[in-house]
């Protein structure tokens, strides 16, 4: 597994975040039994940075906690079956499965973990997981898709006693 971890927000984590990052990361490619390795790109920013790529990629001119970019579009969430024959999908290089790329705001990580009062680990590990389950062709568009992220989310969470 390949992570492309770059940390370029002006407030800093006071404690290991790669290592929460690559336990959610982990935890949530084997829940959905992902067969191959994968590489995936991470961005920790601020909150003007976040809103100029939201403003650009989604037209809304406003900071938000998460962005997901997958590079896959699936059949059917989660499903990894079809992949084995789109040689475009795998890194040449390396062979692993190129999911897509993360943007986290750490400024509003930070606000959202005082606002829900949990800890920050347990806001930037529900932000991968929710990331990860975008990457994997998970959506939240309707209630029914919704209710199937959360429980993704939270079982992960539960999984690695990052509790709220």
């Amino acid at each position: 597994m390949t992570i492309h971890l770059e940390n370029e927000a002006s407030r800093k984590l006071d404690f290991v975040y790669e290592e929460i990052i690559n336990k959610v990361i982990l935890e949530c490619l084997d829940y959905e039994n992902c067969p191959y390795e994968v590489e995936i790109s991470i961005i920790l920013t601020d909150d003007d940075e976040i809103k100029s790529i939201n403003n650009q990629f989604r037209g809304i001119d406003s900071p938000t906690d998460v962005l997901s970019f997958p590079s896959i579009e699936y059949n059917i969430p989660g499903n990894f079956s079809d992949f084995e024959e789109d040689l475009s999908l795998f890194n040449p290089e390396t062979g692993e499965l190129m999911l897509g790329d993360i943007v986290i705001s750490v400024d509003r990580a930070i606000s959202q973990a005082n606002e829900y009062g949990h800890s920050l680990i347990r806001e930037i590990g529900f932000l991968i997981a929710h990331s990860m389950f975008h990457l994997m062709g998970y959506d939240h568009i309707n209630d029914q898709d919704r209710l199937v992220m959360e429980v993704k989310q939270e079982e992960v969470l539960k999984n690695l006693k990052i509790l709220r």
